[in-house]
């Protein structure tokens, strides 16, 4: 386990994302500890990589997906819907 600076925001899926991206294995969720410190479980050798990352992590905001965006993403369409409910 390695100690980081906590940024001000932290989305820890996005973070995930984001350290996999540049090549860095992550074997557990990142966590705060009471002390306001991230940890993160990564190789030694990535520190230096991964710190300049959570340095310059910023949460990307939520958006809501409409409910087409929703069906799209298991393969349906707002037809298939209304076909497979009698509509």
């Amino acid at each position: 386990m390695n100690k980081f600076n906590k940024p001000d925001k932290l989305d820890g899926a996005q973070l995930l994302v984001e350290l996999n991206a540049e090549g860095i294995k992550i074997s557990e969720i990142p966590f705060v500890d009471g002390n306001g410190d991230l940890w993160l479980d990564i190789s030694n050798k990535d520190k230096e990589k991964a710190n300049a990352i959570v340095d310059s992590h910023i949460p990307k905001p939520k958006t809501k997906l409409t409910i087409e965006q929703k069906l799209a993403s298991v393969g349906l369409n707002l037809d298939d819907l209304k076909i497979a409910l009698g509509l």
